[in-house]
């Protein structure tokens, strides 16, 4: 394993040279090799899970990396920083910088733990999760009812406090006026069931359409690296 000031830097983009809009990001990590691991890397990173992890990639990437530490029970032992370009949902919910400035914290901040959501199909979720168009359903978060029927969407993100925050976006009732106002729950579990519609975990679409899911507050904190960490 290649480390730099014992950081491990690993590549999630498509192409094994970083060019575009990374190029900047990995050239500041300092006289280490970069791993290219590809997109949504999967068991092949393992062996370079260890000390503290640089995702240089999307909130997708991140969250690939963060289900290999579930699987081999190294969330205590394994920090994570992250480095992407732009204002991503967890950039927006950890205020992390992007770009350059991104490396120079992984180097030099703080872990700190943060929720680390789950799912029951054997996934997690890092920043933001979108379920919809509903036509029809119910949403349980813990033991409230939060919807019995239609809605636009129902955005699931992790919540400092309770675990998770469910939004749910009902549909306008008639086109071109502005529907009722989103309403948030907090809780530590979200249960859908519904006509098969689309679901969207940190940017990636699920490969089919699902007529029930499951959020829920992992017991185990993901150690995050983030300003005031």
């Amino acid at each position: 394993m290649s480390e730099a000031h014992g950081l491990t830097a690993l590549w999630c983009g498509a192409d094994s040279v970083p060019g575009g809009h990374f190029a900047p990001i990995l050239a500041a990590v300092p006289d280490a090799a970069i791993h290219p691991v590809g997109p949504q890397p999967g068991k092949q990173i393992d062996p370079l899970l260890t000390g503290r992890v640089l995702v240089v990639g999307s909130d997708a990437d991140l969250a690939a990396v963060a289900l290999r530490l579930l699987r081999k029970d190294r969330l205590g032992s394994v920090e994570l920083a992250y480095a992407t370009t732009g204002p991503t949902p967890v950039v927006r919910q950890h205020r992390l910088p992007t770009g350059p400035v991104a490396v120079q914290l992984a180097r030099d901040g703080r872990a700190d733990e943060v929720v680390l959501v789950r799912d029951d199909v054997g996934g997690v979720l890092v920043g933001r999760g979108e379920i919809g168009p509903i036509t029809g359903g119910t949403v349980f978060v813990d033991e409230h009812n939060v919807l019995r029927g239609p809605a636009e969407r129902i955005t699931v993100t992790p919540d400092p406090v309770r675990g998770l925050a469910v939004t749910v976006t009902r549909r306008r009732r008639v086109a071109g006026l502005f529907g009722p106002r989103p309403v948030t729950t907090l809780g530590r579990a979200v249960q859908l069931g519904m006509a098969p519609t689309a679901v969207r975990l940190d940017g990636r679409d699920h490969p089919r359409p699902m007529d029930r899911w499951t959020f829920y507050k992992h017991t185990a904190p993901l150690r995050l690296v983030r300003p005031g960490g």
